[in-house]
C-alpha cells in the first residue's frame, strides 16, 4: 500500500477544490443573470430575447449546448486519464494542463465583443462556454479520482470529501461577493457590464493560483496506487453502470442536480425580485449559509459513521423538499423580508452540508469496492460518469429554468415561483431513487477487505 498522505498535503489537495468552485460558482449564479438581465441590474441585452418553440431561449440553448457537451466529454476524459501513463501520474497530469484555460475561458465568457443586442456575442458565448467546460472537465474529473485514491479506506475518503466540501463552499462563498466587487467599480465610474467583467477577471486570477497548488505540491506517484487501465471507453462505461449500487446511486444523484441547479440559479431573482431586496444581499446570505453548514459538518461526519451516509441523505432530500416549497413563497409569507431571507438560509444550511459532503464519499466507496472485485481500478471512470450525469441534470434544469423565467426582468413572479415548486418536486423524486440503493453491501465488501 501506498503512504498515507499527510495533512498538509491534504490541505494542498482540497485547495484545489477551491479554486475550480470560485470559477464554477461564477458561471452557475451569474451567466443567466448576466444575459437575462433584470430591469435594475443595469446590465444591458447583450444576445437577442427571443423564444423558440414557446419556451426555448436563445442563452437556454446555448446554456443546454454546454452542459450537454461537457456531459460527453466526462467518460472521454475520463478514459484518458484511467488510461494515461505519464510521468505526473494519470490525474495530476490533467490538471496542470488545464488550470490555466479554465481560468482564461471563464472570464471570456463575460467579455462580448459587441455592445448591444447581437446574434455575434451569442456565437462567442457559444465557443467561450464550450471552451470552459470543455477545461473544467479536464480539471474536475480527474481531480475526483484522485480522492478516491489518496484515500485508502472509507473514513479517509470520507475526511478528504469533507474537506474538500469546505474549500467548495469557500470557493462558491468568494464567488458569492462578486456583486459587492463589481459594485466598488461601478463606485469608480466604470459601467455595470465592465465592472462585472472587471470583478470576474480578478476572481479568476485568484481561482487560478489555488488550482495549481496540488499540481506543484502533491506527488502522485508516491501516494497513489496508480496503475492505468487498459479497457476501452465504451467498454468501462458498460462495466461502470453493470454496477447496480452505483446506478442506482448516480441516478438520484442526477435528480438532486436538477433541483439544487434550478434552485442556485433562481437564487438571485428570489431576491431581487420577489423579496425586492438589494443583490448585494446574495453575498451575505451565501457566507451565512456556509457558516451555518459548517456547524454540521463534524456532527454529520460523526453521524455517517454512525448510522451511514445513506440514511442522512434521505434525511436532506426531505429537508431540502420543505426549503424549497418555502422558496415558491417568498415575499407573501407574513414575516418581513429580509427575515424570509435569513429564514430560508437556515433551514437549508443542514442539507447543503450533507450534500456537500457524502455524495462524493459515497461514489468513492463504490469504485474501491469495485476496483476489490473487479480487479481492475477505473475510478476516473465512476467519477466520470457520476459528472456526466450530474450534467445531464444540469442541462435539463437550464432548459426548464430557461423557460420558466422568461419575462423575469419584467415582474414575472409566477414563472420565478414556480422554479422553487420544480425544484421541490425533482428532490422528492431524488429520494425515492435512494431508497433503493444497498449501502450496506458495499461497506460489508469494503470492511471484510480490510480485515483481510
Amino acid at each position: 500500500m501506498k503512504e498515507k498522505l499527510p495533512l498538509s498535503k491534504q490541505i494542498a489537495y482540497a485547495l484545489g477544490q477551491f479554486g475550480w468552485s470560485l470559477l464554477s460558482g461564477i458561471i452557475g449564479s451569474y451567466l443567466i443573470f448576466y444575459y437575462i438581465p433584470t430591469q435594475t441590474s443595469g446590465i444591458p441585452i447583450f444576445i437577442p430575447q427571443v423564444t423558440y418553440f414557446g419556451f426555448m431561449t436563445i442563452i437556454g440553448a446555448i446554456t443546454m449546448f454546454g452542459r450537454f457537451f461537457d456531459a460527453i466529454t466526462d467518460p472521454w476524459i475520463a478514459t484518458l486519464s484511467d488510461r494515461s501513463k505519464s510521468k505526473a501520474g494519470r490525474r495530476i497530469s490533467f490538471m496542470r494542463n488545464s488550470a490555466v484555460p479554465l481560468a482564461l475561458s471563464t472570464v471570456l465568457v463575460f467579455w462580448s465583443p459587441f455592445n448591444g443586442e447581437s446574434v455575434w456575442n451569442a456565437v462567442v458565448l457559444i465557443i467561450a462556454i464550450t471552451l470552459f467546460y470543455l477545461f473544467i472537465t479536464m480539471y474536475v474529473t480527474p481531480f475526483f479520482a484522485l480522492m478516491s485514491e489518496l484515500g485508502h479506506t472509507p473514513q479517509e475518503r470520507l475526511n478528504l470529501s469533507t474537506m474538500i466540501s469546505v474549500t467548495w463552499f469557500l470557493g462558491a462563498a468568494v464567488a458569492s461577493q462578486a456583486p459587492a466587487i463589481w459594485g466598488i467599480f461601478e463606485g469608480m465610474g466604470y459601467s455595470p457590464e465592465m465592472a462585472i467583467r472587471i470583478a470576474f477577471t480578478l476572481l479568476s486570477a485568484l481561482a487560478l493560483v489555488f488550482l495549481l497548488i496540488p499540481v506543484f505540491v502533491i506527488d502522485e506517484k508516491r501516494y497513489c496506487e496508480s496503475v492505468p487501465s487498459e479497457m476501452k471507453m465504451s467498454d468501462s462505461i458498460k462495466a461502470t453502470f453493470a454496477n447496480r449500487e452505483f446506478t442506482t446511486f448516480v441516478v438520484s444523484d442526477l435528480v438532486y442536480w436538477i433541483a439544487i441547479t434550478m434552485f442556485q440559479s433562481s437564487l438571485l431573482y428570489y431576491i431581487t425580485v420577489l423579496l425586492e431586496l438589494p443583490d448585494t444581499l446574495f453575498g451575505t446570505l451565501f457566507i451565512l449559509l456556509g457558516v451555518g453548514s459548517f456547524l454540521f459538518y463534524v456532527p454529520i461526519n460523526l453521524l455517517a459513521k454512525k448510522f451511514g451516509k445513506k440514511e442522512l441523505m434521505l434525511v436532506a432530500f426531505g429537508l431540502f423538499v420543505l426549503v424549497y416549497l418555502m422558496g415558491s413563497f417568498l415575499g407573501n409569507l407574513p414575516i418581513d423580508n429580509t427575515l424570509q431571507a435569513y429564514l430560508l438560509v437556515a433551514l437549508a444550511s443542514i442539507p447543503m452540508a450533507v450534500f456537500g459532503i457524502l455524495p462524493n464519499a459515497v461514489v468513492a466507496d463504490i469504485a474501491e469496492y469495485d476496483a476489490l472485485k473487479t480487479g481492475v481500478r477505473r475510478e476516473g471512470m465512476f467519477f466520470g460518469v457520476r459528472t456526466f450525469m450530474s450534467k445531464m441534470g444540469q442541462m435539463v434544469s437550464m432548459l426548464i429554468l430557461s423557460g420558466l423565467l422568461i419575462g423575469a426582468g419584467q415582474g414575472n413572479t409566477t414563472g420565478i415561483r414556480l422554479t422553487a415548486i420544480a425544484a421541490a418536486v425533482f428532490c422528492a423524486i431524488g429520494m425515492a431513487l435512494l431508497l433503493f440503493y444497498n449501502e450496506k453491501k458495499i461497506l460489508q465488501g469494503l470492511r471484510h477487505d480490510e480485515k483481510d
